[in-house]
């Protein structure tokens, strides 16, 4: 019997060690997010989670589609602005394109109409076709949806070609409703996740990340959430501390980072243009203040102030774009027997601290994927992740980081 048992834990422990195998990304220590080891961005508390979940009614839901072995490492996630039927009840919301290096769906209606009516799917540049019809099977099912014969949904995309095979197309549908249905509030699952599976910024892991901002009471009280999909390049800055430039210095001389972070240095400059400056970044901003579709694109355009302060540049070939919603006010679908609709919205005179707040959780979640993200190999190409250690020595040089007794 002892035999039997013996040669049991065997098997469990041979089929363990294989997923680690499989899945290198998932055999690496935690890591914690920034403001964890006390870094801390702006001047506004975050909510309790510090997520886009803050938001009342916002769920977030991740799918993996992993197979190492066959170089499969990509995913889903989906952002859903409250539970149920979005189609019959909209959001108001806007989107703006920082560089259109991209393929989102869905961006026209929304500035033409000014709403939302699916949950928000991120996933990779080939599997654009797969977000719609996941969204169309999501929005088709509800009974009283049962006359609808368009759905406008919507799906943002960055390439993870480097760490994917892209071509193969292996999100199906299934994998985005199963995304969605998946969603929940709570705290959400950071770095090497969902969409951000196969995602690099700042020739370092990319991923997932997410962050918040709450009001003060004086300035509404209002919660502002941003989750973010980094697969961007540019000189890495974090609180200002140029660490990117301070990584590449180190030319894998320092023994807890032995590796080349860029390209061979330029003697002559000192240090050389970060590699891989292409690349995309999506940002969905979420929030309870009751925002028109006017001022929400407004918001949208703040968050390109916070994706500037990490480093990015808006390259040539970068898809950046944003789109934001409130979930303060919903839109029917049915025409309303008036021919007037009322709605109480923030005055523009008012915007000032919902922009400041945008502005900080885009930064703050941008280096949150960053810091959640692990090493991964894929094939024959490794992205290594953002060394913590050394990036907190930089920063105390700098003056950035107090490190806790």
């Amino acid at each position: 019997m002892f035999r039997v048992f013996r040669i049991m834990c065997s098997i469990i422990m041979l089929a363990a060690l294989c997923a680690l195998a499989a899945d290198p990304a998932q055999a690496a220590v935690e890591r914690k997010r920034a403001r964890e080891y006390g870094i801390k961005f702006g001047v506004m508390a975050p909510g309790a989670l510090n997520a886009i979940t803050d938001v009342p009614g916002v769920l977030v839901g991740h799918t993996d589609v992993v197979d190492i072995p066959n170089r499969i490492n990509t995913g889903v996630t989906a952002i859903v602005p409250y539970a149920g039927n979005i189609f019959q009840n909209k959001v108001p919301a806007a989107y703006f394109r920082g560089n259109g290096f991209g393929k989102m769906a869905g961006g026209t209606q929304i500035g033409e109409l000014g709403n939302i009516e699916t949950p928000i799917i991120l996933t990779n540049t080939l599997s654009i076709a797969a977000g719609l019809e996941g969204l169309i099977d999501f929005t088709v099912e509800f009974p009283e949806n049962s006359g609808v014969r368009s759905v406008n949904g919507v799906v943002g995309e960055t390439n993870d070609s480097g760490l994917n095979d892209i071509r193969g197309r292996h999100v199906t549908k299934e994998h985005v409703v199963q995304a969605i249905k998946a969603a929940k509030g709570g705290p959400v699952e950071e770095g090497v996740v969902g969409a951000g599976r196969g995602t690099s910024a700042f020739s370092l892991k990319g991923g997932i990340g997410t962050s918040s901002r709450i009001l003060p009471a004086n300035a509404g009280g209002w919660t502002i959430g941003v989750l973010v999909q980094t697969n961007f390049g540019g000189v890495l800055s974090i609180n200002g501390v140029p660490v990117g430039i301070e990584l590449a210095k180190l030319g894998g001389t320092d023994p807890r980072w032995p590796y080349t972070y860029s390209s061979p240095s330029n003697a002559a400059a000192g240090w050389q243009q970060i590699a891989d400056v292409d690349g995309s970044c999506m940002i969905v901003v979420a929030t309870d203040a009751p925002l028109d579709s006017r001022n929400l694109e407004r918001l949208c355009k703040r968050a390109f102030v916070g994706l500037g302060k990490t480093g990015s540049a808006y390259s040539n070939g970068s898809g950046d774009y944003i789109i934001a919603f409130s979930t303060a006010n919903r839109v029917p679908h049915a025409m309303p027997s008036s021919r007037i609709v009322q709605a109480n919205v923030v005055h523009n005179d008012r915007m000032g601290g919902l922009f400041q707040a945008v502005v900080d959780a885009t930064e703050e979640a941008i280096i949150n994927s960053l810091f959640k993200a692990t090493d991964i190999t894929v094939g024959t190409t490794t992205r290594r992740a953002l060394p913590i250690d050394v990036t907190l020595d930089i920063m105390e040089q700098y003056g950035k980081y107090i490190p806790a007794p």
